[in-house]
Formats: structure tokens, sequence, C-alpha cells
């Protein structure tokens, strides 16, 4: 049911020796040591730089013949070109400078990618210890696994992603909302280079805050990415909630400090934004991808795992996200800080409408499996939850086209904007509380774990009428056309991935 999971975008806790405070002691290590040979950690060292140079686009040279050095921290440095850094993830690589290995492969190609960084085998005689964020009076580093499309959940046996089964497609409209999902989903290189900033973001910020923790949330990690999604970190600095206009803005200033400092060589444009959870906002020059980094946003890694284990249970619903996702972005209404949807939102839409049906394609998560989704549940064993869920086979066999439709007519029609709440929590429709965080709102989408609203951001009647409007418009095409190409260029969406 669900691919192989690994500790991607999950950091292992450090060892004891680091620890000066009782929070990690706490909570156990999950990963186990991995043993290698000191010349097996410069091979993976060589690798790394190997396959970012790779990555991140054709190395051109200097006019002295040379290429232009670029490192994460202290490490060796990562060969890319002044080209390179300007590559936005929107541009295919050049066929012929890129080895056959990591360019990218059909969904169910033989031939599908494997890291070069797995290569190094560890080996159990060996007593160099690998954990991320070791200290620098330690021979240590991590080396995360980064062989498989979406990473593998501890102790799981499900099979790998490009194993899972997709739904057949036997018309027109299924047929493209099907191709679309298979081009433009994220891609095992476009996690690995997430992965990689991460491990090393972790490793350099933990010399400020040596018992933190940064993982990798959001779209990159839930099953609903795509090749052009940016990067959501959530840095944990302690166990207790961390207040969002004074701390956790402070801690975020020391950051964009480091990085327009000590990081500066790699990291470019990191601003602070004072949000109602604030976040820097950066691009990696080496991974080639536009980051948000918060602070403790616990919910953002609970939801992310709830949202990954509605991506996995049944099979239509991550074609059926994507290609909202890319249709929302298209007609301008998939942007929250300019008052429309945010991504989160529009995912949590998709959910409400599959689980509403009159034959449901979902059910509540949280209400079938509270003890998996439980909001109290510590954050070591969150990643676990989705191992516990079986696959939920519904009854409704609609094909994608069919229920394209259905989600569009469901909200230019049917839903009641006025009086009702979005629930995923739930799986259904309900009454808005009258509070101020619902009373007056254009827009009321429940947040599963914390109970706000992620819709908040639609907050001018003239941007909520636009929403209307697109649903009503692509309902009523579709409805007629029984073709994507009417709502969604589908060549220019595919060029932009």
């Amino acid at each position: 049911m669900f691919p192989n999971t690994s500790n991607l975008g999950c950091p292992p806790f450090p060892p004891k020796y680091q620890q000066q405070n009782n929070f990690h002691s706490k909570v156990p290590l999950y990963v186990q040591p991995v043993l290698l040979s000191h010349q097996q950690i410069i091979n993976a060292q060589i690798n790394f730089q190997n396959a970012m140079a790779s990555l991140s686009g054709n190395l051109a040279t200097t006019a002295a013949g040379t290429t232009q050095p670029l490192t994460y921290g202290n490490a060796s440095p990562v060969n890319t070109s002044a080209a390179s850094t300007s590559f936005r993830g929107k541009k295919r690589l050049n066929e012929q400078s890129v080895p056959y290995v990591i360019k990218r492969q059909r969904y169910h190609s033989p031939h599908r990618e494997t890291s070069v960084i797995n290569q190094a085998v560890p080996s159990p005689q060996e007593n160099v210890y690998l954990f991320s964020g070791s200290s620098p009076l330690v021979n240590v580093c991590y080396v995360p696994d980064l062989s498989v499309r979406v990473p593998r959940l501890q102790d799981t046996s499900f099979p790998d992603v490009t194993e899972t089964t997709l739904p057949v497609a036997k018309d027109k409209l299924s047929q493209q909302v099907l191709e679309l999902f298979q081009v433009c989903q994220q891609q095992t290189c476009d996690l690995n280079r997430k992965e990689l900033c991460r491990s090393e973001l972790q490793r350099e910020i933990q010399r400020i805050f040596p018992c933190s923790r940064l993982f990798l949330v959001g779209s990159s990690l839930n099953g609903f990415g795509t090749r052009t999604s940016d990067g959501d970190l959530c840095l944990v600095v302690k166990e207790e909630p961390v207040n969002q206009k004074t701390e956790a803005r402070h801690i975020l200033s020391l950051v964009q400090k480091l990085f327009s400092t000590k990081l500066s060589g790699y990291i470019e444009r990191p601003q602070l934004i004072r949000a109602k959870v604030p976040i820097v906002k950066f691009r990696d020059k080496v991974s080639c991808v536009e980051f948000d980094l918060n602070v403790n946003n616990i919910v953002g890694i609970r939801n992310t795992f709830l949202l990954r284990t509605y991506a996995y249970i049944e099979k239509r619903v991550r074609p059926l996200v994507l290609v909202v996702k890319k249709w929302a972005s298209f007609h301008d209404i998939n942007d929250a800080s300019r008052g429309t949807l945010s991504s989160y939102s529009l995912v949590l839409m998709v959910l409400h409408y599959l689980q509403t049906l009159p034959e449901p394609i979902l059910p509540s998560l949280q209400k079938k499996y509270p003890e998996s989704f439980d909001p109290t549940m510590q954050l070591h064993l969150v990643h676990q939850a989705p191992s516990t869920i079986p696959p939920y086979l519904s009854k409704n066999e609609s094909s994608l086209g069919e229920l394209l439709i259905g989600f569009f007519k469901y909200y230019a029609t049917e839903f009641d904007w006025s009086n009702q709440m979005i629930s995923v929590r739930e799986a259904k429709a309900i009454p808005r509380p009258n509070d101020a965080e619902w009373r007056n709102k254009y827009i009321c989408v429940e947040e599963p774990f914390d109970r706000t609203n992620t819709a908040r951001a639609v907050h001018e009647k003239q941007k909520f009428d636009t929403i209307k409007e697109e649903f009503l418009k692509s309902w009523q095409i579709l409805r007629d056309k029984k073709d994507l190409s009417f709502v969604l260029p589908l060549r220019a969406t595919i060029q932009r991935r």
C-alpha cells in the first residue's frame, strides 16, 4: 500500500553525549548507527559532490578552465556554475551531460533511480559511528538513505512507490489526469536535493542550538509534491510550545544571520517574514530549491504524515490532488500571500470532497484510527502512524475524470460557503463555530489537528468571488467537453512541472 520510507525529513536525535538538556533524553534514538570505514566516508562525500553537481545542471568552466567551488558549510567544494545557480527546477537537464541513472524515469521504469550516495556499504567490523548533527570533536557524519522515491517509514514492509498501483484510465479525461500526474509528480532526484540541504543545514544550525532537529515537512513528504514544489522545513528547538511572535522570531533572526554570513556561499536571499507563523525564506544554490523554514510549528509535522496516509490508502487520491493544484495555480487562486487558497487548503478540500460522496472514497482517519493520529503523540512516533493503517476499500468505482468533474461541481453548486466548514477530521461539512476564527470568513477549512482556519488568507470578497467563479466555469466546461486541456494548458503545465 505505502512506499518504503526512511528517515528522510525526520532527522535522528543527537547522541546522548551531545545533549545539554532533558528534552531528547526523554525520547529514544529511532535511527540505528551506521558503521562505515574511513575510506567509505571519503567515498560517500565524493559521491555526494558528484551527485549534486549532476543534479544542479551542466557544469560550466571559468575563463581559466576551472569550475566555481560551492560548499555546504565546512564540506569539500561542490562544483556548480553560474548558470546552475539560477536553475529553479523548471527546465530539464541536458540529456547529453547527465548520467543515465539520474535522468527522470517513467513511473514504472525498470531502471528506477538509485542514489550514488547509497553505494557506500556499511561494514560491521568498522567502528566509525554516523549520526546527524555530530560534534566537530567526534569524527562522525550522517549519510541518509536516499535510494527511494519517498522516505521509508521505520519498521514497515510496504512496497516501493514505483510498485504502488495507479488507477486504470478508460476515458480521455482520466487518461489526461493520469499522464499529467506521472510527468509532474516529485521525482527521486527532487527529494534527494531537498534532503541533502536539510541534513547539511541541520548540522550547521545545531552549532547554535545543539539539541534542535530540522524536519522536512509539507508536500515534499506528504505524497502530494510536484517537481517544482518548494521545500518546507520545521526547526524544533524544544519540547514546549514557542511564542511565534517573540521567541520564534528571535530564533529565526539568528538563523537568518547564520545564512547571511557563514552560509552565504550556498544560501541566498534569506528573508525573515513576520507572519502569524514567522518563517525564513531562502534559496539553496546547491539544490536549486526555494525553502520556507519555521520554528516549532509542530502541527506541520503531524499533518504531513496524516496527509501522507490519505495519499496512499486510495490510488485515485494523489493524481486528483496534483491536477487540482496545477489547475488552481494556472487560474491564480493558489497563493495565500495574495489572498487566495494555499496548497494545503486545496488538498484538504479534495480530501473532504472524497469523504462526502454518497459512496465515500476516503474515511476520516482521525475518527477511524484515533490512536495513530493522536495530537499529543510524541514527535518521534508520528512518522510511524502510516504503518498502522490498511488500504481503504471503497465501493465507489468512479474514474479520475468523473471525480474531477464532481469535485468542481461540489464546490460550485453544492457546498454552502456561508454556513458550512470543510472538515476532514469529521469527514463531512459541519456548521461554522460562532467565534472570531470563523465568523464572517469567506472560506472555512478546518486544520485537522489544531482546528484553525487554513483558508483565513481569503479575506476579500472579490478574491472569494473569483475562486467560486473558477470552480463554476471549470465544472461547466469539463461537464460538456470532457477534456482537461480546456481548463488547463497541458503542454505548458508539463513544461513547468
